[in-house]
Protein backbone atom coordinates (compact mmCIF):
# COMPACT_ATOMS: atom_id res chain seq x y z
CA UNK A 1 0.00 0.00 0.00
CA UNK A 2 1.35 3.46 -0.88
CA UNK A 3 2.53 5.19 2.31
CA UNK A 4 3.09 8.84 3.19
CA UNK A 5 6.04 9.51 0.81
CA UNK A 6 4.25 7.96 -2.19
CA UNK A 7 1.03 9.86 -1.51
CA UNK A 8 2.95 13.12 -0.96
CA UNK A 9 4.71 12.59 -4.31
CA UNK A 10 1.35 12.14 -6.06
CA UNK A 11 -0.17 15.20 -4.36
CA UNK A 12 2.82 17.34 -5.36
CA UNK A 13 2.48 16.13 -8.94
CA UNK A 14 -1.26 16.87 -9.03
CA UNK A 15 -0.67 20.43 -7.84
CA UNK A 16 1.93 20.95 -10.57
CA UNK A 17 0.01 19.29 -13.39
CA UNK A 18 -3.75 19.73 -12.98
CA UNK A 19 -4.33 22.55 -10.48
CA UNK A 20 -6.46 25.19 -12.22
CA UNK A 21 -7.80 22.69 -14.78
CA UNK A 22 -11.50 21.80 -15.00
CA UNK A 23 -13.16 18.39 -14.92
CA UNK A 24 -15.32 17.85 -18.01
CA UNK A 25 -16.32 14.23 -17.50
CA UNK A 26 -15.72 10.95 -15.68
CA UNK A 27 -15.63 7.30 -16.83
CA UNK A 28 -15.40 4.07 -14.84
CA UNK A 29 -15.67 0.36 -15.57
CA UNK A 30 -15.71 -0.51 -11.84
CA UNK A 31 -18.37 1.73 -10.33
CA UNK A 32 -18.20 0.02 -6.91
CA UNK A 33 -15.15 2.18 -6.21
CA UNK A 34 -17.33 5.31 -6.21
CA UNK A 35 -19.10 5.36 -2.85
CA UNK A 36 -22.26 7.15 -4.02
CA UNK A 37 -24.66 6.87 -6.99
CA UNK A 38 -22.39 7.04 -10.04
CA UNK A 39 -24.55 9.43 -12.09
CA UNK A 40 -24.77 11.85 -9.17
CA UNK A 41 -21.00 11.75 -8.67
CA UNK A 42 -20.32 12.45 -12.36
CA UNK A 43 -22.87 15.29 -12.40
CA UNK A 44 -21.53 16.98 -9.25
CA UNK A 45 -17.88 17.05 -10.37
CA UNK A 46 -18.55 18.06 -13.97
CA UNK A 47 -17.42 21.60 -14.91
CA UNK A 48 -15.73 22.08 -11.53
CA UNK A 49 -12.32 23.77 -11.39
CA UNK A 50 -9.57 21.91 -9.52
CA UNK A 51 -8.35 24.23 -6.75
CA UNK A 52 -5.55 21.94 -5.56
CA UNK A 53 -4.67 18.67 -3.91
CA UNK A 54 -3.60 17.84 -0.36
CA UNK A 55 -2.74 14.83 1.76
CA UNK A 56 -3.78 13.60 5.19
CA UNK A 57 -1.89 10.46 6.18
CA UNK A 58 -2.16 8.09 3.20
CA UNK A 59 -5.28 9.83 1.84
CA UNK A 60 -5.55 12.13 -1.20
CA UNK A 61 -7.95 15.07 -1.40
CA UNK A 62 -8.65 17.02 -4.60
CA UNK A 63 -10.46 20.26 -3.76
CA UNK A 64 -12.95 21.57 -6.32
CA UNK A 65 -14.67 24.91 -6.82
CA UNK A 66 -18.12 24.98 -5.26
CA UNK A 67 -17.05 23.55 -1.92
CA UNK A 68 -16.67 19.91 -2.99
CA UNK A 69 -13.68 17.59 -2.52
CA UNK A 70 -12.84 14.27 -4.17
CA UNK A 71 -11.36 11.91 -1.59
CA UNK A 72 -9.23 9.09 -3.02
CA UNK A 73 -7.71 6.17 -1.14
CA UNK A 74 -5.33 4.15 -3.30
CA UNK A 75 -5.55 1.06 -1.04
CA UNK A 76 -3.19 -1.83 -1.92
CA UNK A 77 -2.35 -1.39 -5.59
CA UNK A 78 -3.74 1.96 -6.76
CA UNK A 79 -1.89 4.89 -8.31
CA UNK A 80 -2.86 7.99 -10.29
CA UNK A 81 -1.56 8.88 -13.74
CA UNK A 82 -1.76 12.27 -15.46
CA UNK A 83 -1.61 11.97 -19.24
CA UNK A 84 -1.19 14.66 -21.86
CA UNK A 85 -3.78 15.30 -24.56
CA UNK A 86 -1.67 13.51 -27.16
CA UNK A 87 0.06 10.84 -25.14
CA UNK A 88 1.39 9.22 -28.29
CA UNK A 89 2.90 12.44 -29.59
CA UNK A 90 6.62 12.36 -30.39
CA UNK A 91 8.74 12.35 -27.23
CA UNK A 92 12.24 13.56 -26.59
CA UNK A 93 14.78 10.91 -27.48
CA UNK A 94 15.71 10.27 -23.84
CA UNK A 95 12.13 10.30 -22.52
CA UNK A 96 10.83 6.86 -21.59
CA UNK A 97 7.19 5.96 -22.07
CA UNK A 98 6.41 4.62 -18.60
CA UNK A 99 2.67 4.56 -19.32
CA UNK A 100 3.16 1.47 -21.48
CA UNK A 101 4.57 -0.51 -18.51
CA UNK A 102 2.35 -3.41 -17.42
CA UNK A 103 1.70 -1.98 -13.95
CA UNK A 104 0.11 1.14 -15.51
CA UNK A 105 -2.36 -0.77 -17.67
CA UNK A 106 -5.13 -1.39 -15.11
CA UNK A 107 -7.11 1.80 -15.72
CA UNK A 108 -10.58 1.61 -14.15
CA UNK A 109 -11.42 5.31 -13.70
CA UNK A 110 -10.71 8.38 -15.85
CA UNK A 111 -11.29 12.06 -15.06
CA UNK A 112 -11.38 14.06 -18.32
CA UNK A 113 -10.02 17.61 -18.08
CA UNK A 114 -10.64 20.78 -20.10
CA UNK A 115 -6.96 21.04 -21.05
CA UNK A 116 -7.19 17.68 -22.81
CA UNK A 117 -5.27 15.94 -20.05
CA UNK A 118 -6.70 12.94 -18.23
CA UNK A 119 -6.32 11.88 -14.60
CA UNK A 120 -6.43 8.08 -14.61
CA UNK A 121 -6.70 5.64 -11.69
CA UNK A 122 -4.81 2.38 -12.29
CA UNK A 123 -5.67 -0.30 -9.74
CA UNK A 124 -4.94 -3.95 -10.50
CA UNK A 125 -6.86 -5.33 -7.50
CA UNK A 126 -9.66 -2.75 -7.63
CA UNK A 127 -9.64 -2.09 -3.88
CA UNK A 128 -9.38 1.71 -4.25
CA UNK A 129 -12.01 4.12 -3.03
CA UNK A 130 -13.44 7.40 -4.39
CA UNK A 131 -15.73 9.59 -2.28
CA UNK A 132 -17.21 13.04 -2.93
CA UNK A 133 -17.48 15.14 0.23
CA UNK A 134 -18.14 18.72 1.28
CA UNK A 135 -14.75 20.40 1.61
CA UNK A 136 -15.57 21.84 5.03
CA UNK A 137 -16.59 18.41 6.32
CA UNK A 138 -13.49 16.39 5.37
CA UNK A 139 -12.44 16.10 9.02
CA UNK A 140 -15.77 14.41 9.77
CA UNK A 141 -15.21 11.53 7.33
CA UNK A 142 -15.01 8.34 9.40
CA UNK A 143 -11.62 7.26 8.03
CA UNK A 144 -10.11 10.72 8.61
CA UNK A 145 -11.69 11.30 12.01
CA UNK A 146 -9.99 8.16 13.33
CA UNK A 147 -6.48 9.22 12.23
CA UNK A 148 -3.77 10.26 14.64
CA UNK A 149 -1.27 13.06 14.07
CA UNK A 150 0.27 13.16 10.59
CA UNK A 151 3.92 12.09 10.68
CA UNK A 152 5.06 15.07 8.60
CA UNK A 153 2.84 17.72 10.13
CA UNK A 154 3.92 20.57 12.40
CA UNK A 155 1.81 19.02 15.15
CA UNK A 156 4.03 15.93 15.18
CA UNK A 157 6.66 17.19 17.59
CA UNK A 158 9.11 15.27 19.77
CA UNK A 159 6.82 15.97 22.71
CA UNK A 160 3.87 14.52 20.77
CA UNK A 161 5.84 11.33 20.08
CA UNK A 162 6.71 11.06 23.79
CA UNK A 163 3.02 11.40 24.60
CA UNK A 164 2.09 8.65 22.11
CA UNK A 165 4.74 6.24 23.45
CA UNK A 166 4.18 7.05 27.13
CA UNK A 167 3.45 3.96 29.26
CA UNK A 168 2.45 1.80 26.28
CA UNK A 169 3.57 -1.81 26.33
CA UNK A 170 2.82 -2.24 22.60
CA UNK A 171 5.75 -3.31 20.42
CA UNK A 172 7.26 -0.16 18.95
CA UNK A 173 6.83 -1.31 15.35
CA UNK A 174 3.10 -1.94 15.78
CA UNK A 175 2.60 1.36 17.60
CA UNK A 176 4.33 3.36 14.84
CA UNK A 177 2.11 1.66 12.24
CA UNK A 178 -1.10 2.35 14.18
CA UNK A 179 -2.79 5.00 12.02
CA UNK A 180 -4.95 6.10 14.96
CA UNK A 181 -1.75 7.20 16.72
CA UNK A 182 0.53 8.39 13.88
CA UNK A 183 -0.80 8.69 10.31
CA UNK A 184 1.29 7.86 7.26
CA UNK A 185 3.86 5.24 8.33
CA UNK A 186 3.49 1.72 6.94
CA UNK A 187 5.47 -1.50 6.82
CA UNK A 188 8.24 -0.32 4.48
CA UNK A 189 9.17 2.85 6.31
CA UNK A 190 8.77 1.52 9.84
CA UNK A 191 11.53 -1.04 9.16
CA UNK A 192 13.82 1.65 7.76
CA UNK A 193 13.01 4.10 10.58
CA UNK A 194 13.74 1.58 13.34
CA UNK A 195 17.01 0.58 11.67
CA UNK A 196 18.02 4.23 11.40
CA UNK A 197 17.19 4.72 15.09
CA UNK A 198 18.94 1.48 16.15
CA UNK A 199 15.82 0.11 17.86
CA UNK A 200 14.51 -3.46 17.62
CA UNK A 201 10.93 -3.64 16.26
CA UNK A 202 9.89 -5.93 19.13
CA UNK A 203 10.88 -3.48 21.91
CA UNK A 204 7.92 -2.34 24.05
CA UNK A 205 7.33 1.39 23.51
CA UNK A 206 7.51 2.12 27.23
CA UNK A 207 10.97 0.54 27.44
CA UNK A 208 12.61 3.20 25.26
CA UNK A 209 14.99 5.57 26.99
CA UNK A 210 14.83 9.33 26.43
CA UNK A 211 17.84 9.33 24.08
CA UNK A 212 16.27 6.50 22.07
CA UNK A 213 13.03 8.45 21.70
CA UNK A 214 15.01 11.42 20.39
CA UNK A 215 16.77 9.15 17.88
CA UNK A 216 13.43 7.65 16.87
CA UNK A 217 11.82 11.05 16.27
CA UNK A 218 14.79 12.20 14.17
CA UNK A 219 14.77 8.91 12.24
CA UNK A 220 11.07 9.29 11.37
CA UNK A 221 11.65 12.75 9.92
CA UNK A 222 14.91 11.81 8.17
CA UNK A 223 13.63 8.63 6.49
CA UNK A 224 10.30 10.13 5.36
CA UNK A 225 11.95 13.31 4.04
CA UNK A 226 14.50 11.27 2.07
CA UNK A 227 11.76 9.00 0.69
CA UNK A 228 9.75 12.02 -0.46
CA UNK A 229 12.86 13.45 -2.12
CA UNK A 230 13.39 10.13 -3.94
CA UNK A 231 9.69 10.05 -4.93
CA UNK A 232 8.70 7.04 -2.89
CA UNK A 233 9.32 3.30 -2.96
CA UNK A 234 8.20 1.17 -5.91
CA UNK A 235 8.25 -2.09 -3.98
CA UNK A 236 5.28 -3.39 -5.97
CA UNK A 237 2.62 -1.50 -7.93
CA UNK A 238 3.27 2.10 -6.89
CA UNK A 239 4.14 4.56 -9.67
CA UNK A 240 4.09 8.36 -9.79
CA UNK A 241 1.73 10.40 -12.02
CA UNK A 242 4.10 10.00 -14.99
CA UNK A 243 3.94 6.23 -14.55
CA UNK A 244 7.55 6.15 -13.32
CA UNK A 245 8.81 4.17 -10.31
CA UNK A 246 10.16 5.87 -7.21
CA UNK A 247 13.83 5.48 -6.25
CA UNK A 248 13.80 4.85 -2.50
CA UNK A 249 13.88 1.08 -3.09
CA UNK A 250 17.44 1.62 -4.36
CA UNK A 251 18.57 2.77 -0.90
CA UNK A 252 16.59 0.42 1.37
CA UNK A 253 18.81 -0.83 4.19
CA UNK A 254 16.74 -3.62 5.76
CA UNK A 255 13.27 -3.87 4.23
CA UNK A 256 13.03 -7.05 2.13
CA UNK A 257 16.76 -7.64 2.57
CA UNK A 258 16.52 -10.74 4.79
CA UNK A 259 19.55 -12.98 4.29
CA UNK A 260 21.72 -10.11 3.05
CA UNK A 261 24.45 -8.32 4.98
CA UNK A 262 23.66 -5.32 7.15
CA UNK A 263 25.09 -2.19 5.48
CA UNK A 264 26.62 -1.14 8.82
CA UNK A 265 28.04 -4.27 10.44
CA UNK A 266 27.80 -7.11 7.87
CA UNK A 267 25.53 -9.18 10.17
CA UNK A 268 22.82 -11.04 8.25
CA UNK A 269 19.50 -9.18 8.27
CA UNK A 270 16.64 -11.17 9.79
CA UNK A 271 12.94 -11.36 8.99
CA UNK A 272 10.22 -12.13 11.50
CA UNK A 273 6.45 -11.89 11.30
CA UNK A 274 4.89 -9.26 13.54
CA UNK A 275 1.26 -8.22 13.36
CA UNK A 276 0.85 -10.43 10.27
CA UNK A 277 3.53 -8.42 8.42
CA UNK A 278 7.14 -9.21 7.53
CA UNK A 279 9.52 -7.36 9.85
CA UNK A 280 13.14 -6.76 8.86
CA UNK A 281 15.98 -5.81 11.21
CA UNK A 282 19.66 -6.20 12.10
CA UNK A 283 20.03 -8.14 15.39
CA UNK A 284 23.33 -6.36 16.14
CA UNK A 285 22.73 -2.72 15.13
CA UNK A 286 19.26 -2.66 16.64
CA UNK A 287 18.87 -3.09 20.40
Amino acid sequence: MPELPEVQTIVGDLNRKIKGDTITGFWSDWKKTVKMPFERFEKEIRDKEILGAKRIGKNIFINLAGGKTIYIHLKMTGHLLVKRKKQNAKRKTNEKDYFSDRVNQYIHHIFYLKSGRTLEFSDVRKFGKIILADTDKIAEIKEIKSLGVDAMSREFTREKLDEILDNRKTKIKLLLMDQSKIAGIGNIYVSEILFEAGILPSRPANALKKEEMIKLYNAIKKVLEKAIKLRGTSDSDYRDTAGAPGKFQEVLKVYRRAGKKCPRCDTIILREKMGQRGTFFCPVCQK
